[in-house]
């Protein structure tokens, strides 16, 4: 089954083109998994969250609703990760595993953690702290894309995350590879003119709306990561103003239905009181 979805729910400027004006942030999730399937959390990359928020995030989401949680930075970005902050991130992350909600750990590597010894040695214990949970490894240089890699990848039973991002010299390019459970693809835009500005505000990176056609150069590429694999996720951090859920329900009409885990339907739900300003998808009509 393909679960389409968004990295995030919890923005400001979705409101009035995906969420209504008057919704509160409290009732963001509950309105996003009306429509979505699948939900990426970001927020545990900069703090591990206390297990009691993931706990009211799975009470207030649907039974099947699933989470893909992104890996605290301490485990990622400050190779090596100490001890507590493995064992600190795993235990928030408990109430997901009892409720049947977590369907991966997302570990976001940075552009800086090449190919060396030292760090496919750091794969190895990522997987031993990790236990048996289904992890998601996510590559930004390009130094990776090699068959050693696959093979690495295959015996730790790590998945490697697709991307698709600006073609620019020394990032991964758009590739169809499955290495374990579940198949994964982000999509982060193509926006090469601010990915490397460190003057930038965060949200430029993101900053980009893909066209049907290019949605489609991935339609063979999703359709072969599903033949190979039990779950394919499809996430889209194209966040800013809500791109990532034009993105993410154009790419589902593109797919076979019946591959594809449903979406909530449009309807009255996400509009504002009539008069107001519209802020459902149909803004989002070509």
């Amino acid at each position: 089954m393909i679960y389409i979805g968004t990295a995030g729910f919890s923005y400001a400027d979705w409101k009035g083109v995906f969420y209504p004006e008057r919704l509160g942030a409290r009732d963001m999730l509950e309105f996003y998994a009306a429509r979505f399937p699948v939900v990426e959390v970001n927020s545990s990359w900069y703090a591990i969250p206390p297990s009691s928020r993931f706990d009211s995030m799975a009470k207030r989401t649907p039974e099947g609703f699933r989470f893909v949680v992104k890996a605290y930075k301490g485990i990622t970005h400050d190779v090596p990760g100490a001890p507590e902050d493995f064992r600190s991130f795993l235990r928030s992350l408990r109430p997901l595993e009892e409720k049947g909600k977590l369907a991966a750990v997302l570990a976001q590597f940075p552009w800086g953690f090449r190919n060396t010894p030292e760090n496919r040695l750091y794969l190895e214990h990522l997987r031993e702290m990790m236990g048996q949970r289904p992890v998601v490894v996510e590559f930004r240089n390009q130094q990776w894309v090699e068959e050693a890699t696959w093979e690495l990848l295959r015996r730790l039973r790590l998945a490697f995350c697709c991307v698709d991002e600006p073609r620019l010299k020394g990032l991964v390019k758009p590739l169809a590879v499955h290495t374990a459970e579940p198949a994964y693809v982000r999509f982060h835009g193509r926006n090469s003119r601010t990915w490397w500005d460190r003057q930038r505000e965060s949200w430029e990176r993101y900053d980009y709306l893909y066209s049907r056609e290019e949605l489609e150069e991935w339609r063979d590429k999703v359709g072969e990561l599903a033949s190979r694999a039990r779950d394919v996720y499809l996430i889209f951090n194209n966040h800013y103003r809500g791109q990532a859920v034009r993105n993410a329900r154009m790419m589902a009409d593109l797919l076979p239905p019946e591959a594809v885990a449903p979406l909530g339907e449009d309807g009255e739900a996400d509009r504002v009181e009539e008069g107001g300003t519209g802020t459902g998808l149909t803004l989002f009509e070509a």
